[in-house]
């Protein structure tokens, strides 16, 4: 079967070269920018996976899908759930083309995911103080992203796709409109610690009441808020990098990622006592199971049944 399944000895191209133009055919009709980023790193891992085993992407069966899932078992569960989704998405696309007669995913085993359960690591009050502080220290773009993650709950995707113009008066806040999963545009209220960090890494001192914009003109307002040193946008894998070299500096130990200052956004305000169904339009989830798994978070341990025993039997 994998022998029927080979590339010609002859034929030493790529599957990037051979099949590229139909790969960037499928990108391009994704919505999402998130999606389709995260779905270009997935298939071109796939690729590179065939490449290395002499497999043509459309003579790819079952058992080559299968050895791949393998090679990537250590990864979580929803990591390579959304590989496997993604490329079986890239071959029903195929299928529609006429390029690819079946679809070799359709029938591998994926991992269940606990839709009430999240893998995302949080942080506690003062570990997230401490990330702060590392953050300001560190640079007046790190300090405004950190801030700006964790005081109000945004996806990094949004931070890192805002531009200045985006930074606006709503109703007598502060809001900085950003575009979230499936092209919707949402307001964030940006409290005073935000305003602050922006400021100072806009250049303007305080952001307290006044437009937040660049020194320089008008026209950078239409500039990406977060940017390189030559004005290029920041990539999200920079991005990440930053947050967990900051949570070094800070000692926090984990897997900490931009995720975890969301997900430390919404554990913190639950905390707080806010209202699940405010925190739910808050962070933009359309599913409220989405939030609940928040909110079962931080309580698994706290609602535990042994702290009804230990009070019954005291």
């Amino acid at each position: 079967m994998f022998m029927s399944a080979s590339v010609q000895a002859t034929d030493i191209t790529s599957n990037t070269t051979r099949h590229g133009a139909l790969a960037g055919a499928w990108l391009a009709s994704l919505t999402s920018d998130n999606t389709r980023r995260a779905y270009r790193r997935d298939l071109t891992a796939f690729l590179e996976f065939l490449d290395g085993h002499g497999v043509d992407l459309f003579a790819a069966e079952r058992p080559h899908v299968d050895l791949y899932r393998l090679s990537i078992e250590e990864q979580s569960a929803a990591t390579v759930a959304r590989k496997l989704s993604a490329l079986s998405a890239f071959y029903r696309y195929a299928q529609d083309e006429g390029a690819a007669t079946s679809n070799p995913v359709v029938r591998v085993k994926r991992p269940k995911i606990d839709a009430d359960h999240s893998e995302t690591q949080g942080l506690t009050r003062a570990q997230a103080m401490a990330l702060l502080e590392a953050a300001k220290e560190d640079s007046a773009r790190s300090h405004a992203l950190v801030a700006l993650l964790l005081f109000t709950g945004a996806r990094v995707s949004e931070a890192l796709g805002a531009r200045v113009s985006d930074l606006k008066h709503s109703g007598g806040h502060r809001v900085l409109s950003v575009t979230r999963k499936g092209g919707k545009r949402a307001l964030l209220v940006l409290p005073a610690q935000v305003l602050d960090a922006l400021g100072g890494y806009l250049g303007t001192g305080t952001a307290h009441g006044t437009e937040v914009t660049t020194a320089d003109a008008a026209s950078a307002a239409d500039a990406l808020l977060f940017t390189t040193r030559t004005g290029k946008s920041w990539a999200p894998s920079e991005a990440f990098r930053t947050v967990q070299r900051l949570a070094k500096g800070a000692g926090i130990e984990g897997a900490l990622s931009p995720h975890s200052l969301r997900h430390t956004h919404a554990t913190l305000a639950l905390d707080a006592g806010m209202p699940l169904a405010e925190l739910q339009d808050s962070l933009g989830h359309a599913d409220p199971r989405t939030t609940q798994r928040y909110n079962r978070a931080r309580n698994r341990l706290e609602r535990s049944s042994a702290h009804t025993l230990a009070a019954v039997l005291s």
